[in-house]
């Protein structure tokens, strides 16, 4: 094993170089504090790997993503989202016998409690539905006492499959709340995608007959974001997992850094940045050079990667099927005008190539969800949905790890030195 020499004063540590199955090395750093009495000073943790994983791979130099081995362009355009997610979840792709088995599992935990619906009723119309998926995400736990032991294989299958077949139901639910209709009940003779959008876009009065593009476009959008790595959301997964919490706590604690607007809630931010476009008129150009000004606060949303330093692959197919589902349905909807104009300023100004800030996928994603019909503020939970798969790969992972130990990041201390207490009359 080949290995890095660190001296500090007069004390010298080797530190062991890990190799990664694709290009990646990384220095192994867990015995430096106890060797030098140091520790390392890592922002964002860009340079710091808390494990090994097998889950999914990124080279942000070569636009390159796959799950599990599997390039992101191949699954998306062959495989179904649940068989994506058995990938993630068990490593290998299923036979089809192993498939169906996985999809009928899921399709008997589609049904919520009635007694849920009073939790979504506690909150406010006007809450935004991620605060609102994260705590009834959290509830579930109250409802399955006799499953939450992170030790237990059978009570991790059991929570994993129930988190998968019940987000989507609650999804559904929280969105009819919040628009004053009926709840709608799961389909068990629809397939995930959609039975999704069965619950989310039907009404008792009529029949309500799903478009096969509108499904084949969500269920490409949830493959793309099933798993991107250990992010913000999965390290906070992996993070509250660690502490042996149970896996429905975790995937809320995801939930919630996901809702932030640096995180999944950019693709929101891209379709209000859009609808200001077309308030003052459309003039995409106003808004590039206000991009370009360095004295001016405002940025473009969707354009740029903290990853990626060429084209982000997942924004190449989702590009595509906006271009497809737009097509097909005959949409015409200013904003995705906008959007499709900002996208050619941006590809063929110089500005931007030579900064490589490329559109991504939240600039595609927000797009299209639109096309399908989905109002804005239900962008993140529809990226919740899909990267859910990822979440419980990160979290299962953490737990097979036999090395597994609690999250305890240092800090380097730069308060107050030792003082002492002076009596409240004495000040």
């Amino acid at each position: 094993m080949a290995e890095a020499i660190l001296r500090f004063e007069d004390k010298e540590v080797e530190l062991p170089v890990v190799e990664g199955s694709e290009t990646e090395r990384g220095l192994d750093i867990s015995r430096l504090a106890a060797e030098t009495g140091l520790f390392t000073i890592d922002r964002g943790f860009g340079n710091t790997a808390e494990s090994q994983s097998s889950v999914s791979f990124i080279d942000g130099e070569k636009g390159i993503l796959r799950y599990r081995g599997y390039p992101i362009e191949q699954l998306a355009e062959g495989a179904s989202f649940l068989e994506v997610a058995y990938l993630l979840l068990n490593g290998v792709l299923p036979s089809q016998p192993l498939l169906t088995e996985f999809e009928d599992a899921i399709t008997r935990h589609t049904l919520l409690r009635e007694d849920m619906k009073k939790l979504f009723e506690a909150f406010p119309h006007n809450a935004h539905p991620m605060q609102i998926l994260a705590s009834a995400t959290s509830a579930l736990a109250t409802y399955y006492p006799d499953a939450l032991d992170p030790a237990d294989p059978e009570a991790v299958e059991v929570s994993v499959r129930r988190l998968l077949a019940k987000v989507p139901t609650m999804i559904a639910w929280l969105y009819k709340y919040k628009v004053h209709q009926p709840y709608v009940y799961p389909r068990n003779d629809l397939d995930y995608a959609a039975n999704f959008l069965h619950m989310v876009f039907s009404v008792p009065a009529e029949p309500y007959h799903h478009d096969p593009v509108v499904a084949a476009a969500l269920n490409v959008l949830l493959i793309l974001h099933s798993d991107h790595g250990q992010n913000c959301s999965a390290t906070a997964v992996r993070l509250v997992g660690s502490g042996d919490a149970n896996i429905f706590s975790s995937v809320s604690a995801g939930i919630h850094a996901l809702s932030g607007p640096l995180h999944g809630g950019a693709n929101q931010e891209v379709l209000e940045m859009l609808e200001e476009m077309a308030e003052e008129g459309g003039d995409v150009s106003k808004f590039v050079a206000r991009a370009k000004d360095k004295e001016n606060p405002f940025r473009l949303m969707g354009f740029g990667h903290r990853i990626y330093k060429n084209f982000d692959p997942r924004a190449k197919i989702i590009k595509q099927a906006a271009a497809d589902v737009l097509a097909k349905l005959h949409i015409d909807d200013p904003l995705l005008e906008i959007a499709q104009e900002l996208e050619q300023v941006a590809l063929s100004d110089d500005y931007f190539i030579e900064r490589k800030l490329y559109p991504n996928v939240d600039f595609y994603s927000g797009i299209i969800y639109r096309a399908l019909g989905f109002p804005t503020d239900t962008f993140t939970v529809l990226f919740a949905l899909g990267r859910l798969p990822g979440w419980l790969a990160q979290w299962k992972e953490l737990h097979a790890d036999p090395k597994m130990k609690i999250y305890r990041p240092q800090q380097v201390y730069v308060g107050e030195t030792k003082r002492d207490y002076v009596p409240i009359s004495q000040r």
